[in-house]
């Protein structure tokens, strides 16, 4: 079995959830013993992790260039997976002309236009509807999901939303959240009295974690201050713009820190993790890495969104500033509490994110699939039809910027 992933940026496992979870779907693949491929337009960073040591090639691949046709053509790969929309935007037509058989893969990471949505609510002061989706990136976004054979959601509110909302027939929608090893039983976890202080983590170029930040530094920690004089806010993330680190104040205990190159271990030398996400979508990496070195968290109704089904929180789960204050300060002070929550997060992992479970349940999906691809595609009569309009006007301003570059060279 071959597969390509055609990559939005290159993973940066340390750097964000979405780095986390393409290393997760690479290594479920390397464990197939697949040959894999992995390629991308974007810059390589210093971040990224060295995909040689899964023995996966990677190679750097042109956006409107004619190059990549005998390049996917030369491959004919039996999956391709667009990590991203973006991706399936602009190589989707070129693999179905030149690589037809390859079974279409959609890794969203999340519902990019639903995260979008919920931001711009936010900032028109007002509660999120559902037609807040039926806009430019939102069609965009969906009409990419049906052009695909398979769409991979991390998210079960999200998958159920595209079914229910989008048409997207459930034979096209695969709901895997993230596959981790079996976690730490809790008296082998940093003990409550070998921690101290708060953190927050997250991506800076993520747009909800910024405003995260925001909403720690101006509403939420002064308040947490003013009752825990001793405790320091520690704020950690990938490329901290001047903006982030002008937020740092040793006299006011709100240091920001920056990148981490080790995420879990500055995760376990906390005694609670605050994600006060007001938008976002997905599910969430940093809340994860909480659950897996026994921090509990005080987060939002997004912020837990998705992530524990019917099971209690390791910690509390509040969209008011005042009761997010009081709970973030209770538990930081109550051992009992914050050991039964710390018990509730090794339950949610146990429950919902074992490898074990889900790596066989992807590729047994995929297998699945790659036999049933041509009846499946006739079926879905609204995916062939986007492909036929939608495609042909992505080909035709690709092939108008690709002829535009080479009469800029001449």
């Amino acid at each position: 079995m071959h597969l390509l992933v055609i990559g939005y940026v290159w993973p940066e496992p340390n750097s964000s959830a979405a780095g986390s979870r393409m290393m997760q779907l690479l290594n479920s693949f390397h464990k197939e013993q697949w040959q894999i491929s992995f390629a991308s337009p974007a810059q390589q960073t210093e971040h990224m992790a060295d995909l040689s040591q899964l023995g996966i090639e990677a190679e750097h691949i042109e956006l409107n260039s004619d190059s990549f046709d005998h390049y996917i053509a030369e491959k004919k790969p039996d999956i391709v997976v667009f990590d991203r929309f973006m991706m399936e935007e602009q190589f989707g037509w070129r693999v179905e002309k030149f690589s037809p058989d390859s079974l279409r893969v959609l890794n969203t990471e999340d519902l990019h236009s639903l995260r979008q949505a919920r931001h711009n609510a936010l900032k028109q002061n007002r509660e999120f509807v559902i037609e807040d989706l039926y806009n430019d990136h939102g069609i965009r976004e969906i009409a990419a999901i049906h052009r695909c054979d398979l769409t991979l959601m991390i998210s079960e509110v999200e998958a159920k939303l595209l079914v229910d909302q989008f048409h997207v027939p459930e034979t096209h929608v695969f709901h895997l959240p993230f596959m981790l090893p079996e976690p730490q039983q809790t008296d082998t976890l940093r003990s409550f009295e070998d921690r101290e202080h708060f953190i927050s983590i997250g991506n800076f170029r993520h747009a909800p974690n910024w405003d995260a930040v925001l909403q720690l530094k101006t509403e939420i920690w002064p308040k947490i201050r003013k009752r825990l004089p001793k405790a320091e806010m520690h704020i950690y993330g990938a490329y901290p713009p001047p903006k982030a680190t002008q937020l740092h104040n040793a006299k006011e205990g709100f240091l920001v820190k920056g990148w981490a190159e080790d995420a879990q271990t500055v995760m376990q030398q906390a005694r609670l993790c605050l994600a006060p996400l007001r938008f976002g979508a997905g599910i969430k990496g940093k809340l994860v890495e909480a659950m897996q070195v026994g921090t509990p968290s005080i987060t939002t109704s997004i912020g837990a969104e998705s992530m524990h089904g019917v099971l209690p929180w390791n910690g509390v789960i509040t969209d008011n500033i005042d009761t997010f204050v009081d709970a973030a300060v209770s538990l930081y002070e109550d051992k009992e509490s914050w050991l039964l929550m710390q018990q509730n997060g090794n339950t949610i992992l146990q429950a919902r994110y074992q490898a074990e479970e889900w790596e066989p349940k992807l590729i047994n999906r995929l297998k699945l699939q790659l036999q049933l691809k041509e009846s499946l595609r006739n079926k879905h009569f609204l995916g062939l039809m986007l492909r036929h309009h939608s495609l042909k006007s992505t080909q035709y301003m690709s092939q108008w910027i690709e002829l535009k570059n080479k009469n800029e060279e001449k």
